[in-house]
């Protein structure tokens, strides 16, 4: 028993080595590649800081903060997956399954409305969905007693009612604002500003959740289980839920709402061999921003003087992947 654990955690080790790889990979992928042509011989002179051409401007203004928002948002949404799966012991679950997005995107869509822009519309973005966390968070307590089914029965409900809102703001938008609205419902990374404080949060919910890495192992196991094993279940349980919320609003106010990084993730990973907690965590960090990466720059480079929102190519990728895993019948819908 013990020569299989030390098996299963080289295993988990290598591949965690793997996904560094990938995700540098994945970096220099954004950084080199666009509809700017920039050769070699200048990304040279550009790395020894020996330039300040236009090619200097477009790595250092335009790519580098895209490939670092892209990084700080998928490691966010994945992060967040991880922690809503175990939460509501439901493989289908993600960041957006408890309405945290729609609460977001109606307030940056009444913000647009009102013609702000900049810094306001990340303030909105955060306030929309710290209320709708808030809501649920009231709601599934209630006056009974606190289950993740009636938390996430809240939850798709309460998206529900923002995704009707949502609706009635589209309509009622004027023309010229419902390309920007558009975008940002997709998922745009163009929005993105200042990573470095979701940096911060990013290391400091890796942290906590790391902490609670056996906990967590023991919390998939089932209810019951855990609590024999000595876990308090039901505190546990709510700080997943503030923990994954504020993930979830972070991403949102970053860059939008943007698919299926924080579903399929988790399951790739899990297939991939990392059920153990303290390698699934950091893990889905890894290879969630790889992910968004990619996307992103294939949606910014496909297309000549056209950059698409990434939302679109995260579910373009993430479609059939998922649609994979069901085929091999893996992933247990139950």
């Amino acid at each position: 028993m013990t020569e299989l654990r030390v098996r299963r955690h080289q295993r988990a080790f290598f591949l965690l080595i793997a996904l560094v790889l990938l995700c540098l990979f994945s970096i220099a992928l954004g950084l080199l590649s666009g509809s700017y042509h920039i050769s070699a011989t200048e990304y040279w002179t550009i790395l020894h800081g020996q330039s300040e051409s236009a090619a200097a401007r477009v790595v250092f203004d335009l790519r580098l903060p895209r490939v670092l928002s892209g990084f700080t948002t998928g490691a966010l949404l994945a992060l967040a997956g991880v922690l809503m799966q175990v939460l509501l012991r439901n493989p289908l679950a993600e960041p957006y399954v408890l309405g945290i997005s729609g609460g977001s995107s109606v307030a940056v869509l009444l913000c647009m409305l009102g013609g702000f822009t900049g810094i306001s519309i990340h303030a909105s973005a955060f306030g929309g969905a710290l209320l709708s966390m808030l809501l649920v968070f009231a709601l599934a307590r209630g006056a009974g007693s606190w289950t993740p089914t009636r938390l996430l029965l809240t939850g798709v409900i309460l998206a529900s009612g923002w995704g009707a809102v949502i609706t009635l703001i589209l309509s009622a938008a004027p023309e010229h604002n419902l390309r920007g609205m558009l975008y940002w419902l997709m998922g745009d990374l163009s929005y993105a500003q200042g990573a470095g404080y979701t940096v911060l949060v990013l290391l400091i919910a890796l942290v906590l959740s790391f902490l609670q890495a056996r906990p967590l192992n023991l919390l998939s196991l089932g209810h019951l289980q855990a609590q024999t094993l000595g876990v308090a279940v039901v505190r546990l349980q709510w700080q997943l839920f503030v923990l994954a919320s504020i993930l979830t609003a972070v991403a949102v106010m970053q860059a939008g709402s943007i698919g299926f990084v924080g579903l399929i993730i988790p399951h790739l990973l899990r297939l991939a061999g990392l059920h153990d907690h303290r390698f699934l965590l950091p893990g889905a960090v890894l290879a969630g921003s790889s992910f968004l990466i990619v996307a992103d720059t294939l949606s910014r480079s496909l297309f000549v003087n056209i950059s698409l929102p990434v939302g679109v190519f995260t579910a373009l990728l993430g479609v059939p992947i998922f649609l994979l895993l069901l085929r091999r019948n893996r992933v247990a819908l139950s």
